[in-house]
């Protein structure tokens, strides 16, 4: 087709069912979207003209503009993600800025504010069940959270605050990003590379023909080591040259702390920003805002979740500090009583491979893909009875290596779908995993009869494509993450929730939603689980059982340092966002020195800048809920402790608890609080107790 054919045949347009994604092309992005757009503010004007506080006058014709955007717009973000190009991020930022002015003027609509305010004082909210309230007092709270109740220069003063927050973020990001590239330590002589593995002398080669010395090669250099992570990492824990360590870890540090890439001043400016702004909503600290729309009820909560991990784990961090200096001393070292920042990476690294005898890619024969999945379609079949089957060629895709799958009941009835893009296209694919919407679940009128919509899930994993007649082969840790990702599809999929709004995880708190895929994690230590899709994919020998004991010793090494450092910067975020007062007593740095008093085994250097590259509180969403990450490994760590009492070699109690698992977490999505979702499966509220026992801080 022709671009300038009408604009009905725009792929981006069609608005429901599975993407055309043979047929979508960049050059189709702007015009959908100035369509559009178009038309959704004219429903929205006209919504806000005649709405009325009840349920089809109000949440249904809100859905239906919501949906349209989300469709079109979940597709263009999803190629983006996935088949990436300069046509298609030119057009996506072309758009992007009127799409987030619509939502914009979407979640401060007072006339829709309004409606809802009525509709939850009104007769018919003693009818809703569960989901309708959720879904109610979700839209109030979000819109409040919006600044949709404030007037005249308040409300003025609140968007403009919010514009300057975007802005300082980016900033943000920009100069740790600058102040990383700016970094770098170029070697010429091979002892200055002693103990560096061949990948990073490859890659510290190419980096130094990137720079210009273009006869660079991996065996004679000169290598360029940079504050990269894939660089500075591996050269912490490799690098023989304790003098070089100490060089490279004071750079890193000290990103973006001076010069024109200071971050200092932004980091004040976003704290002021922030307390202002929640001042404004009628909040005391920036953590009440943050939490308003999150599972833990307050504050006090959190921290005492995490003094209790912080406690759990100290003496633990202490105790392997200890191990690593004896382990430093047995091989004679200078620095072993001594050992600095600079040394621990490097130490750890040794004591590890001492003492599990075993890399990741010994490991990769055992874990062909093909194998995995039936693993893990296996599991699922056994824990919540549905049957996983191939749907190739029931649904167009966007790469000819991306599978389509279909999940059925016991019955045999299709209840989701998901398509799953396994392998790494560095050229067009961003790194990482992630599950992602493609369809909700939700009821449909079609002609006049109401039928249920059945989700659709994205799968995007990034692993080694199959390579000369071999098929993928898994790190395990690769196969952690795909089983991760597939416990947030089946939070999606398995749902029985029928109003959209709070179907799957939508609707469900941030600080809960990573519990069905930290859950599912927990499977890939399970032996019969493990047995059952680990092996040899020459000879088919399963996995030798000397390298699954390795597996669960190696599970817990160094568990209480790497608690102890969750804490800290959790138990920071938190203390920034509701103690700290800018202009007060203490720098931000200085509050970073005291909690660390508690939270660390060795103290923070002078020069110590963390705060100042701390992205994912300054530039990303996680201020005053990086404690999330901990919270929901507690609710995952205590489901998958149900499974374990009742025993895991009993397949009954196993398919009894499997089916409780589905009915609660599962089928329940956003219809209800995530703690009495919790206590409905569980029976009690969460302890951080089955989380201890896994992370061997407590005796089992």
């Amino acid at each position: 087709m022709s671009v300038n054919a009408t604009i009905t045949d725009n792929p981006l347009l069609q608005g429901a069912g599975l993407p055309d994604f043979v047929n979508i092309k960049p050059e189709h992005v702007v015009p959908a979207f100035n369509q559009l757009l178009a038309e959704l503010e004219q429903e929205l004007t006209k919504l806000e003209a005649d709405v009325q506080p009840s349920w089809s006058g109000l949440v249904e014709p809100l859905e239906k503009i919501t949906e349209r955007l989300n469709w079109s717009w979940g597709v263009v973000n999803h190629l983006m993600g996935v088949k990436n190009s300069p046509q298609l991020r030119e057009a996506f930022e072309t758009v992007q800025p009127q799409v987030v002015q619509f939502s914009n003027k979407l979640s401060q609509s007072q006339p829709i504010y309004n409606a809802f305010k009525a509709l939850g004082a009104s007769k018919a909210w003693d009818s809703f069940d569960s989901a309708q309230r959720r879904i109610v007092a979700a839209a109030i709270r979000d819109a409040e959270l919006s600044g949709v109740g404030l007037q005249g220069e308040a409300r003025d003063r609140f968007n403009a605050i919010q514009m300057e927050l975007a802005e300082l973020s980016t900033k943000f990001s920009n100069n740790v990003l600058d102040a990383t590239k700016a970094f770098s330590l170029t070697l010429t002589k091979k002892e200055e590379v002693d103990g560096l593995p061949p990948s990073l002398l490859s890659l510290a080669a190419q980096a130094a023909r990137d720079a210009g010395a273009e006869n660079a090669t991996p065996e004679d250099g000169p290598w360029r080591i940079t504050l990269d992570f894939p660089s500075y990492y591996p050269f912490m824990q490799y690098s023989a040259r304790r003098d070089l360590r100490e060089v490279l870890y004071k750079a890193y540090i000290s990103r973006a702390a001076a010069g024109e890439l200071d971050n200092n001043p932004i980091i004040e400016r976003i704290l002021t920003l922030r307390q202002e702004l929640a001042e404004l909503l009628g909040y005391k600290t920036y953590a009440e805002v943050s939490l308003a729309s999150k599972m833990a009820p307050h504050v006090e909560a959190v921290e005492k979740l995490l003094e209790e991990l912080r406690g759990a784990s100290y003496d633990a961090a202490v105790k392997e500090l200890e191990e690593l200096k004896a382990f430093a001393a047995s091989k004679g070292v200078a620095e072993a009583n001594d050992l600095k920042h600079w040394d621990i990476a490097y130490w750890a690294e040794r004591q590890r491979e001492e003492k599990f005898a075993f890399t990741a890619e010994e490991l990769r024969p055992y874990f062909p893909l093909p194998q995995v999945l039936n693993g893990l379609f296996g599991l699922v079949k056994r824990l919540f009875g549905v049957t996983v089957t191939p749907a190739d060629g029931q649904a167009p895709v966007w790469h000819e290596d991306v599978r389509y799958f279909q999940i059925a009941d016991e019955t045999g009835n299709a209840i989701a779908y998901f398509y799953l893009d396994p392998y790494s296209r560095p050229a067009e694919k961003r790194g990482g995993a992630w599950m992602d919407v493609c369809i909700n679940r939700g009821k449909v009128a079609e002609n006049g009869v109401s039928k249920t919509r059945l989700p659709v899930a994205y799968l995007v994993c990034n692993q080694t494509p199959p390579v000369d007649g071999k098929p993928s082969l898994m790190t395990f840790a690769e196969v952690e993450t795909l089983f991760h990702e597939f416990g947030h599809g089946l939070h999606h999929m398995l749902t029985k929730v029928d109003y959209t709004s709070a179907a799957g995880i939508n609707n469900v708190e941030w600080d809960a939603v990573e519990l069905p895929s930290q859950f599912m994690e927990n499977w890939c230590y399970d032996r019969s689980t493990l047995f059952g899709m680990a092996r040899h994919y020459e000879t088919g020998e399963p996995l030798p059982e000397h390298y699954y004991q390795k597996l669960l010793a190696a599970k817990n090494y160094m568990s209480g340092s790497a608690t102890l450092r969750q804490v800290h910067f959790s138990l920071l975020d938190i203390e920034l966002h509701h103690r700290y007062r800018p202009g007060g007593d203490e720098t931000p740095k200085q509050v970073r020195d005291r909690i660390a008093t508690t939270t660390t085994v060795i103290p923070p250097l002078p020069e110590d800048a963390f705060l100042c590259a701390f992205a994912h509180i300054f530039a990303g969403g996680y201020a005053a809920g990086y404690y999330s990450y901990k919270w929901a490994e507690v609710l995952s760590a205590d489901a998958f402790a149900a499974f374990e009492e009742v025993g895991l070699e009993d397949e009954q109690a196993v398919k009894a608890t499997g089916k409780r698992y589905r009915d609660t977490v599962l089928a329940l999505g956003g219809s209800k609080h995530p703690m009495e979702v919790f206590k409905s499966f569980r029976g009690r509220e969460p302890s951080t107790e089955a989380l201890l026992r896994h992370n061997g801080l407590i005796a089992a």
